[in-house]
């Protein structure tokens, strides 16, 4: 299989706009404790779409998505080099606050974790821990982020209840309303579905499909018919480097280095 330049092959940042370059990875290498775990990264992830990143156990993926707000920081040890630059900032700005930019990149992890509180409490989490106590305020922002997540109608009379009594999937839908409550630009998911049976994994895709209109997604996963069923474009990733990157048909269907298509056929990983 030849490796040519083709649609997966990525464009010059010049040809592309600002939309189409939202998330910017530059030359970007990541290291635990002197062990390098990403190589050269460079990738650029549109506005409103949604990007998987896929790719065998410990090559990466997840290190990068926790990179994009920081997450890693807490981690002693860690350093990078190149650069991670969202909507036109570095996330390596001095000036930058890491606070702030959290709640601009909102983040679903693999198992669900509601707060130990009630489900209209978990909503409004952040909105209080910044000084928000509008009761007005809160509840819309309650009913639109439930909305938003499709659990208002499953919830909205036992908004006082334990989050702790929810079904599995329901726990998910409200980590993701709950991510969502301060609008921020970014959505992150790593692997949003690997706990959840297929009725509740169909609902949580659905709903990526509607949330992408209003936030730019990029999720982890580990399934292939997940990446191909939800995602604009996705990333192969193989030991820490970036294998292969395209519109997500494309890459499936006529890929352009062997080792992604041996991935995706189940050869390997």
């Amino acid at each position: 299989m030849e490796q040519t330049s083709s649609t997966t092959t990525p464009v010059s940042p010049a040809d592309k706009s600002a939309d189409e370059k939202f998330i910017q990875v530059k030359d970007y290498s990541f290291f635990y404790s002197g062990a390098q775990a990403l190589f050269d990264l460079n990738m650029d992830i549109p506005k409103s779409q949604i990007t998987a990143l896929i790719g065998p156990s410990g090559c990466g993926k997840s290190t990068l998505l926790r990179n994009f707000n920081r997450m890693n920081d807490l981690i002693e040890g860690v350093s990078h080099e190149g650069d991670i630059i969202v909507n036109g900032q570095s996330l390596y700005d001095p000036l930058l606050e890491v606070i702030a930019l959290r709640k601009r990149i909102g983040m679903v992890f693999q198992k669900s974790n509601p707060f130990p509180k009630s489900i209209y409490e978990n909503i409004v989490y952040a909105l209080r821990v910044s000084g928000q106590n509008n009761k007005q305020v809160l509840d819309e922002v309650v009913e639109t982020s439930l909305k938003a997540a499709a659990l208002w109608d499953e919830v909205k009379d036992r908004l006082n209840t334990s989050a702790l009594g929810l079904s599995g999937g329901q726990m998910q839908r409200l980590c993701i309303a709950r991510a969502i409550a301060n609008r921020p630009e970014i959505l992150l998911m790593d692997e949003p579905c690997s706990a959840l049976d297929p009725i509740a994994t169909a609902k949580i895709e659905e709903l990526m499909l509607q949330l992408k209109d209003d936030f730019t997604i990029v999720i982890v996963t580990h399934s292939m018919q997940q990446a191909s069923r939800v995602s604009d474009l996705t990333a192969f990733f193989y030991l820490g480097k970036l294998i292969e990157f395209g519109e997500t048909k494309e890459l499936f269907t006529n890929p352009k280095v062997k080792r992604t298509e041996d991935y995706i056929s189940g050869r390997f990983g």
